[in-house]
């Protein structure tokens, strides 16, 4: 790990997917700053690094797992009970099942598009 990695994500970031309506509304009512970096997850996967780092603010990977994806029904995951390495592993595995958005603001994270997370997202943002 290079000495200013954990500097890269103690920013303003947004972690999205470009192809998601949901997350292009939100970042809409975010309306980030140009010092807000944008990281399409489709087409620039998350590292490892990375995703250590949100977990580092979240303190559980299952935190930042999508159980709406369509391939945790589709491979029965539903039926299992997943420890947190496995959790951590199937997002760095596919995009899909990171929960999204993922905004981190300075020393704070917003993981997901409900309401009120949103709603804290943006008042973090401006």
């Amino acid at each position: 790990m290079s000495d200013n990695s954990y500097s890269d994500f103690i920013v303003k970031k947004i972690y999205h997917l470009s192809s998601c309506n949901t997350c292009q509304r939100i970042i809409q009512e975010i309306s980030p700053s140009n010092d807000v970096l944008l990281q399409d997850i489709k087409t620039e996967a998350i590292t490892k690094e990375q995703l250590e780092a949100m977990h580092a603010f979240t303190g559980s990977y299952e935190a930042l797992f999508s159980k709406r994806a369509q391939l945790y029904r589709q491979r029965n995951l539903n039926e299992q009970t997943l420890s947190e390495e496995a959790y951590k592993d199937l997002i760095l595995e596919h995009y899909t099942f990171l929960k999204r958005p993922v905004m981190i603001v300075d020393d704070a994270i917003f993981v997901g598009n409900s309401k009120k997370v949103v709603a804290q997202a943006v008042e973090a943002f401006k």
